[in-house]
């Protein structure tokens, strides 16, 4: 019978932030991945300034630093007069060495963190092997059944098991965490093009006829975004991929004449678009974090921010009850308390993004009801510096800032010296 003191399901950023904390605090601890390497396209590649700190503080920066990446301080959209774009968040404003996000392949990260992990004697990671169901005794989850490629199974016992699994988590299927569900208008559809010289940098947005484009500069390319009424993927296929590159043209038309680069839809990939999150994110011996626990909306781009957040909060408060070999209700409820708020306020944040501006443009309306009153809140977010701090501050750290546990911490190496 296998045993590990924690076994962490999923081995995005929140799992393997989360196992490298616990396993330099020496807490045995086993992450199951159920692909066999970590590239997938078009997942979130932003690195924010929160986590590059945690890079600094766990003595990464420099390896982080060889990393290819490109460096966004600016977030534009379409808000300006006739549509222009207006920069509604500058990152620069913030203290250095951490005023910018960094754009990072999320799978050169994740292979940092688990290379770095590998280091630690009770790390343990096992790709191609999927959790199929939680093991239960007397009320308490006592680890996981799992499968892995090959056709093999087996049970892996554990003090805590740790959901890391996304917002399709195994543990989203138990009815007593109670999931609560959000309207979102709009699904995302995901695709490149090429960048040229002279292009704009940054977070670029724009807008067409009844969609929302969002271009994330890339360096050689732009991962580009559409924001398209919820449901509507394949009446919008039907109509014509040539249809689409022609409106998505007119809304940015600094890419014309690229859009060819696009032959066929099969290079659009579709994300359904959630916002939810669950009522409990614990149960005894089970406990959720990230998207398991809130799928967040692609609004200000900062889910993944919330999930390594969600992690080394999680790292700080079971560490030492992990250690001890018991993991108490009090020390998961305590953790839910403290990252719940974080939650709630940054969706209550984007649900009135959705309803405010992007239901509307998707509906052909002005946003923020009014053109005139889109133009106001443009120069209000273009003031003084202090209110140009807000945003910033919020796309980079979030409504509240987690410190890893003392224990994980090594020789700090500020970033500033690679910039």
């Amino acid at each position: 019978m296998e045993r590990t003191t924690c076994c962490v399901v999923g081995g995005g950023p929140a799992g393997m932030v989360l196992a490298l904390l616990l396993a330099r605090a020496g807490v045995e601890v086993t992450v199951l991945e159920k692909h066999g390497d970590f590239l997938r396209d078009f997942r979130g590649d932003t690195v924010h300034p929160s986590t590059l700190a945690l890079l600094d503080d766990l003595g990464l920066a420099e390896r982080f630093a060889r990393l290819p990446q490109r460096r966004v301080r600016t977030v534009q959209l379409p808000i300006g007069a006739g549509r222009s774009t207006v920069t509604v968040a500058d990152l620069a404003v913030l203290r250095g060495p951490y005023n910018y996000i960094a754009m990072v392949p999320q799978w050169d990260l994740l292979d940092l963190l688990a290379d770095e992990a590998g280091r630690e004697p009770s790390f343990e990671l096992r790709m191609n092997t999927e959790a199929t169901s939680f093991l239960v005794k007397g009320g308490r989850v006592t680890g996981v059944r799992y499968r892995t490629s090959d056709g093999g199974t087996g049970e892996l016992r554990a003090v805590l098991t740790v959901a890391c699994d996304g917002r399709g988590s195994l543990a989203r299927s138990r009815p007593e965490l109670g999931l609560r569900r959000f309207g979102c208008p709009m699904d995302a559809w995901w695709f490149r093009l090429p960048r040229h010289e002279g292009d704009p940098t940054g977070l670029v947005g724009g807008a067409g006829d009844r969609f929302l484009t969002a271009m994330i500069d890339r360096g050689d390319y732009w991962q580009c975004a559409a924001l398209i009424p919820k449901g509507t993927d394949a009446q919008r296929r039907a109509a014509g991929l040539d249809r689409f590159l022609a409106d998505f043209a007119t809304a940015v038309p600094w890419v014309a004449g690229r859009t060819d680069h696009l032959r066929s839809w099969d290079e659009v990939k579709l994300l359904d678009v959630r916002l939810d999150r669950l009522r409990r994110w614990h149960r005894p011996g089970l406990l959720c974090i990230g998207d398991a626990a809130h799928a967040m909306s692609p609004v200000f781009g900062i889910g993944i921010n919330l999930a390594v957040e969600d992690a080394v909060a999680a790292a700080r408060y079971l560490a030492e009850p992990l250690r001890r070999g018991s993991v108490g209700l009090h020390d998961v409820r305590g953790l839910q308390r403290r990252r719940r708020l974080t939650t709630v306020a940054t969706q209550a944040l984007q649900r009135i993004a959705h309803a405010r501006v992007i239901a509307p443009v998707l509906q052909g309306r002005p946003p923020l009801g009014s053109v005139e009153r889109a133009q106001r809140m443009a120069g209000l977010l273009t003031g003084s510096r202090f209110v140009r701090r807000l945003p910033a501050y919020f796309i980079g750290y979030g409504a509240l800032r987690e410190r890893p546990p003392a224990v994980a911490v090594r020789r700090r190496r500020s970033m500033r010296s690679h910039a």
